[in-house]
């Protein structure tokens, strides 16, 4: 049995639980936060032993892995010190606070030795995966655009950062991970409403590095919650909903002109829509069964840390843009970067 426990047991945290204990081959043995209405909600639930303390959960109960949930600004120091230990950590996105935090981070798992994966979530949605299957089959043709819609109302629990990080590093990692290519400049518009400190709306616009546009409409000012990505390329669109994890095909249906001086021309007509299979799982079961295997295999991480920094600096970078208002180039790495 693979030794398992939750560090953080918020809203995604009591997920983790939850999911670890329905995985054949798993073991929960603790949970460590230091709100004891959370813990003691756990305990009665699963009968797990719960800990204020994540270092002493960590001396005691010395699990093969654990799955990192608490704040963003906790990150590093938590996966520090879980490392130092010589532990397995999934981290929930994003990775950190910070590119530095990040790099730090990675940096320590690849001397220790530990597998270090990031809960980029998306990546997972059945829907992605197929979507992901179909464009690498080329049946879309040549991809021009990739529009990420994530748009929802302001939830009170989200006070440590704003839509940048937190919901626009979904689709970040999704794009890299649909199109295999770096991102070469980015620009964003940024506007704080309700949050009394981050930015809560995001419309941006990333140019890849083969020339495909990705656009970014992101906010927590829209009264109900929307999740969707179209993908539109030459042989028409397709567009993967998160939420129902359904992914249709809009047809680029070609047809020339009857007019004879206009023969020549081709142009987009409208085709058939097909709704396409999915094979529906919850995603976050998908996440931590392949975090798992990874482990008990000895395979690579399913999302690697330096998956997670990409996002956590293509994060920064908007952030950057939509507050000086100039086109960000991306290098790629911390501190890194040219305004244009």
């Amino acid at each position: 049995m693979l030794r398992v426990a939750v560090i953080g047991v918020g809203s995604m945290g009591k997920q983790h639980t939850r999911v670890y204990t329905e995985i054949p081959g798993v073991e929960l043995v603790a949970v460590a936060d230091p709100d004891e209405g959370r813990t003691a909600e756990v305990v009665r639930r699963y009968k797990v032993k719960a800990y204020a303390d994540y270092q002493a959960m960590l001396r005691h109960e010395r699990p093969d892995a654990v799955s990192i949930a608490a704040p963003t600004y906790l990150h590093c120091q938590i996966a520090l010190d879980v490392i130092a230990e010589g532990i397995h950590l999934l981290i929930e996105k994003p990775l950190a606070s910070t590119p530095e935090e990040a790099l730090e981070i990675i940096r320590a798992a690849d001397e220790k030795g530990v597998k270090l994966t990031v809960g980029h979530i998306e990546r997972f949605n059945p829907a992605v995966r197929e979507l992901k299957r179909r464009l690498d089959a080329g049946e879309l043709g040549r991809v021009f655009l990739l529009h990420a819609r994530r748009l929802g109302p302001f939830p009170e629990r989200i006070q440590d950062m704003g839509v940048v990080i937190d919901l626009a590093s979904h689709d970040l990692d999704v794009m890299y991970y649909l199109l295999g290519v770096e991102v070469e400049r980015v620009y964003a518009e940024t506007m704080r409403q309700i949050h009394t400190r981050y930015e809560d709306l995001l419309t941006g616009l990333l140019r890849f590095r083969n020339g495909v546009i990705g656009v970014l409409d992101v906010n927590r000012l829209t009264p109900t919650k929307i999740r969707e990505l179209a993908v539109t390329g030459e042989r028409g669109m397709f567009v993967v909903n998160y939420l129902t994890q359904d992914l249709y095909f809009y047809e680029n249906h070609y047809a020339s002109s009857g007019w004879e001086a206009l023969g020549i021309f081709k142009g987009v007509g409208e085709g058939n829509v097909v709704r396409l299979r999915v094979e529906k799982e919850e995603p976050l079961r998908a996440e931590l069964r392949a975090f798992v295997e990874a482990i008990v295999q000895n395979a690579p991480p399913p999302v690697s840390g330096e998956g997670g920094l990409r996002a956590v600096i293509l994060a920064q970078k908007l952030v950057e843009s939509g507050r000086t208002g100039a086109v960000v180039v991306v290098n790629n790495r911390p501190g890194e970067g040219a305004r244009v």
